[in-house]
């Protein structure tokens, strides 16, 4: 058995719709309150139907010269156009999009992770600093 990192893809974002993208909203400062905005499908739209489409996002912190990450937070995307009549006949879907505040005491990097239901999982990071 392999380890869990070993079956993690990633790529350039704008080249593969399954990266999960990191923007940060505005200059990030230490200690104060700033939006992070995690999506899947930026630059190529994912699929989102019933059959294949994107579950969940996680977002991480790492901090610099620290040993532990530390986890900020889990969206999950339940809607995918399931319904009684059947697949992709429902009336909602949720788009794997969100915007969360956080605030972070020291710089380091944010580490997304998103899995997709036929491709599995894919990161990216991006590094905040003060």
């Amino acid at each position: 058995m392999g380890k869990l990192g070993n079956h993690i893809q990633s790529a350039d974002w704008k080249k593969e719709k399954h990266v999960p993208v990191i923007e940060i909203k505005g200059k990030p400062e230490e200690g104060k309150t700033f939006e992070v905005q995690l999506m899947v499908g930026e630059e190529i739209p994912h699929p989102n139907t019933t059959e294949h489409h994107i579950r969940w996002i996680k977002l991480f912190f790492q901090p610099e010269n620290d040993k532990f990450t530390y986890h900020l937070g889990t969206f999950n995307f339940e809607a995918h156009g399931e319904a009684v009549k059947g697949p992709n006949e429902g009336p909602a879907k949720s788009e794997p999009s969100v915007v969360t505040p956080i605030t972070l005491e020291k710089p380091g990097k944010l580490m997304a992770l998103s899995y997709c239901n036929i491709h599995g999982l894919w990161e990216n990071e991006l590094e905040v600093g003060f």
